[in-house]
């Protein structure tokens, strides 16, 4: 029910989690354990002395509004609370700095039109040909459609033939070709897989994969950068046949389960997170079994290898619209916000990059509502350098 609230908050829940959430509700207790829970989580009772609370809090309710009337019923109680953490994007602040005054705020046209990313991809042919694929377009082929949002590959090839007016259905063995997708700053996308096997792209990611795979032969696709989230199909369903996942230093082998991937080209490591079922992580000097939980670090510049404890959420959220920051440095969130909003953002003042935050925000937001708290909450200012965003 956790992820469910947060999906709440951050406003991309489903129809069906809505309705789970106000059953889950109807019990007195389980509105006692909601209500804590946000104030807790978001520091409302800090939030609720902000100048700016109520501003916000209009804002995201001319959005609530426009939404249907049966998702605006369900928690009128807490629906303020919920509305104005997300727009305010609460940080629990555990940076400690002196009691400077405070700069002035400086708006920026440029900000101010800075919107936030959307559905939006590159898809390569066999033969070389580009695709753009986004939201509103619909593309299809022999063996792949699309709705703007995500493209699905045909699972089998069949070929009919008429002999002497009988008429035959033959299974042929598709030839391998491979097509690539890739998102760019600013876009995400979805692909499911000729094996039924659902990927989801994050910012700035290249995913090579088959459109089609041979029948009892290990199924193999490459994340040649980015981050990618992988919901496998079964090999049960496959006569056991693996799934395999090769990227920089490493290769991932499955049976059927869901787990992220994070191999930027900027990052110092590769990230392997598992969200359920089981993997094996493994290159030329080791294979390490993941458990549901953990997360494989390599190293790209010693290809040392630690395993460590996560929260699923925290490193999975992306892909449900939304990112959760648990104890993260401003380099690090600030670094991801450039890839969402396709911006360039750079550090003039380094003592910043250390200042670390615990926070959630809608990936929905545009950059303004975000760096706006940040400011506040902080001794940081920036300018704006024809489109680059310089810290200070």
């Amino acid at each position: 029910m956790k992820k469910i609230i947060i999906k709440y908050i951050a406003n991309t829940i489903t129809d069906q989690e809505m309705e789970s959430l106000r059953l889950w509700l109807k019990k007195e207790k389980n509105q006692n354990t909601f209500e804590q829970y946000i104030k807790a989580f978001y520091d409302i009772d800090t939030a609720m002395n902000k100048p700016d609370l109520d501003a916000a809090y209009k804002k995201i309710k001319l959005s609530i509004d426009s939404k249907k009337k049966s998702k605006l019923r369900v928690l009128p109680v807490w629906s303020r609370y919920a509305a104005a953490a997300v727009v305010v994007f609460i940080f629990s602040y555990i940076y400690v700095f002196d009691n400077k005054e405070q700069p002035v705020e400086v708006l920026n046209t440029f900000v101010t039109t800075v919107e936030s990313g959307v559905d939006k991809a590159t898809l390569t042919l066999d033969d070389g040909s580009n695709i753009i694929l986004e939201e509103g377009k619909a593309y299809s082929n022999n063996t792949v459609a699309s709705n703007g949002e995500e493209i699905i590959y045909k699972k089998e090839q069949e070929t009919i033939i008429n002999l002497d007016d009988k008429v035959e259905t033959i299974k042929t063995e598709p030839k391998i070709v491979y097509n690539y997708l890739t998102t760019p700053r600013g876009g995400e996308f979805q692909v499911m897989l000729a094996d039924g096997t659902h990927v989801w792209l994050n910012s700035q990611t290249k995913l090579k994969y088959p459109t089609s795979f041979k029948k009892g032969v290990s199924r193999q696709v490459e994340l040649v950068y980015g981050e990618a989230y992988f919901d496998v199909s079964s090999s049960k369903n496959h006569n056991g046949a693996t799934f395999k996942v090769i990227s920089n230093l490493q290769e991932v082998e499955v049976f059927g389960t869901e787990f992220n991937i994070k191999a930027y080209k900027d990052e110092a490591s590769v990230y392997t997170t598992l969200a359920e079922g089981k993997v094996a992580v493994s290159n030329f000097a080791f294979n390490e079994n993941l458990k549901v939980g953990q997360q494989s670090i390599i190293s790209k510049s010693t290809g040392e290898i630690t395993i460590k404890t996560v929260n699923i959420y925290n490193e999975t959220a992306w892909k449900s619209g939304v990112f959760s920051f648990k104890n993260k440095s401003l380099k690090e969130i600030m670094k991801v916000l450039s890839r969402w909003y396709d911006v360039d953002i750079v550090f003039e003042n380094k003592e910043l990059e250390t200042i670390k935050f615990n926070g959630v925000l809608s990936k929905k937001m545009t950059l303004e509502e975000i760096l706006s708290p940040i400011k506040r909450n902080s001794n940081l200012n920036y300018i704006v350098n024809d489109t680059k965003i310089i810290l200070k």
